[in-house]
Formats: C-alpha cells, structure tokens, sequence
C-alpha cells in the first residue's frame, strides 16, 4: 500500500480515480452449472457464490476509497483549517480502510481457489461411479433374461475391476477433500483475522484524529483558538504506518516460527500488507511536502490507540501495537 498523508496531493489526476469494475459479458462459463456432474454440482455453486462474495468485498473496498476521496474534498472548501486538515487525515484512513476491504476480497479468492480442487476432484470421480453402476444394472438384467449367459463372466470381471478403480477415486476424493477443506478455511479465517487487527489499528488511530478537532462551541463574534495540531494529526498517521508494518513483522515472524516449529496453527502465511504495491507507506505530506516529525515547538501530546502517550520529538515515545497477529497469504486473481 502506498499512501501519502493527504490524499488531495494527486489533484493533477483523475479526481476519485478507481480501478475500474470488471465488466462480465456472456461466455461457456455461464452454462457450466447446468452440465456440472452431480457430485460436483453443490461445490460448483458454493464457489459461484463465493465469487460473488469476493467482487461485493472489491466494490465495497473502491467505494470506500471515494468516499475518502470526497471527505476530503468537502473538508478543504469549509474554509475551516481545523476542519480541512482533519478530513484529510481521516480520508487517508478511511481510504486505508478501503485497501484492507480489497486485501480480505484476495483471502476469500484464495480460499476460493483451493476448493476448485475440490470441486475438479469429485468431477473426476463421478465417471467411475458410473461406470461402476451401469456395469452392475447390466449384470442385474441380464441375470433376469438369460440367467445362464455366457457374458455374465466378462461383465462380473469388468465390475471387478471398475470397483477397484472406484475404490481408488473414492480414496483419493476423501484424502483432498479433507485437506483442501481446511487449507481453504484456514486461508479465509487468516485474511478475516488480518482484516479485523488492521481494521482496529486504523479505526483506533482515526480516533485519535478526531480528538485532535475543538468542536467546544464558541458564541457569536468569538473566533476560535488558532489550529494548532496539524504536527500532531502527522504524527497520528505516522503511528498507523508504524502499527501496520510491526502487525506485517510480527506476522511474518509467527509464520516463519510456525514453519519451522512445525506448529501451523493457521496453515497460510503472511505474503506482504495487502495490497500489490507492497508495505504499507502513510508516510509523505500534505501537498506531497515530507511530514515532519512532531517537535518540541508543537508542544503536543496526543493518547495513542492503545492508551500510551506520543509526545514531543525531543522526548519521542515509540508507539507499539498491543494488537494480537495472526498470519495470512496473499491470494491469486481469480480468472
């Protein structure tokens, strides 16, 4: 992910600017629920639907970096600085918010992904229960017409042998259905876990911007104090960056502990911050300027996320994450 500290430092493009929504016209793949066999044709309609789950959670993810978008949009033409600088910076979280939506659509599409195998396998396998059961009502008609049929012998031996081919099928269907089974909800529980823990990261520092806004009234022909926490609300974001890239650390460190402890308790691991660019990256400025880091001169101290204190540069206290990690695997595009 790569985020500045205001999303208005792009203006020189495409205001509100958004991948665009795959446009799905007709194709062979829109008649396969009707020729699915009929082993498969329950899976085959779970990962239809989970297809449809996956593209909500990509539009909900767009929708909300707009959103971010226009918040910011609308803050800068109050006129209000205070107000300006705050629904900038709430925007640029909210917009964050919207990259995580479209990380937990890549966890669903993995898990997704793994139980084609599934569904691939047991369509691989209904031909030789057929073959087993065609072979056996024959054998049942002909005992019935001609008891004394030579060709009762060749079609007991094929049945022998399309039951021991079925009985392989059978084994190996229930050996990847098993296991597929929870490599594909391990993956999604993971991407659910991940969402979550960020989601609590961003909304607790989005918080925390808020309380940098006065909203004390003020009588009529009173001016408000200057706005003064515009270091602060830079250094706010500067702790989500800094919580979502130990959360991405400690992530990595646990898969990596998991992998050679040989204790996978969740069975994905962790494949970068959610989002193709790589690390997530608040850092920046408003404008494109470089943020400063709060200094003494803002005399500021401002409750982190988790109850702790940032105060001035000349005493800096690092801001760490109390929130728990879990792992997670970045997901192929679905196709």
């Amino acid at each position: 992910m790569n985020r500045s500290l205001s999303i208005r430092s792009n203006k020189g493009g495409a205001a509100g600017s958004s991948a665009p929504a795959r446009k799905k016209g007709f194709s062979f793949a829109s008649l396969r629920g009707s020729i699915q066999p009929e082993l498969s044709r329950r899976l085959y309609q779970l990962i239809k639907s989970t297809n449809n789950l996956v593209s909500a959670h990509e539009t909900a993810g767009r929708e909300r970096e707009i959103i971010a978008k226009q918040l910011s949009e609308w803050g800068e033409q109050t006129g209000d600085e205070a107000v300006s600088d705050i629904s900038d910076k709430v925007g640029v979280v909210l917009s964050e918010l919207g990259a995580q939506e479209e990380s937990y659509a890549h966890g669903l599409d993995e898990a997704r992904g793994v139980l084609k195998t599934i569904r691939n396998t047991e369509k691989s396998v209904q031909p030789s229960r057929d073959a087993k059961t065609k072979i056996a009502d024959e054998i049942q008609k002909l005992k019935l017409k001609e008891p004394q049929s030579t060709r009762l012998v060749i079609l007991e031996q094929e049945l022998v042998r399309a039951e021991a081919e079925n009985l392989v099928a059978e084994a190996q269907l229930t050996n990847i259905t098993r296991s597929k089974l929870k490599i594909a909800y391990e993956a999604e529980f993971a991407a659910v876990i991940e969402r979550a823990e960020k989601q609590i990261i961003l909304a607790k520092h989005g918080r925390r911007l808020l309380d940098l806004l006065d909203d004390s009234p003020v009588t009529p022909g009173d001016a408000r104090r200057p706005y003064e926490n515009g270091s602060a609300a830079r250094q706010v974001l500067n702790d989500a960056e800094d919580d979502l890239k130990s959360w991405e650390k400690n992530a990595s460190a646990d898969s990596h502990d998991s992998a050679v402890g040989g204790d996978d308790t969740m069975g994905v691991g962790v494949a970068g911050g959610g989002n193709a660019s790589g690390g997530t990256n608040l850092a920046g400025g408003v404008g494109g300027r470089e943020t400063p880091v709060m200094t003494a001169a803002s005399g500021v101290h401002c409750s982190s996320a988790d109850g702790g204190e940032h105060g001035p540069a000349g005493a800096e206290v690092p801001y760490v994450s109390h929130t728990p990690t879990s792992t997670y695997d970045d997901s192929e595009r679905r196709t």
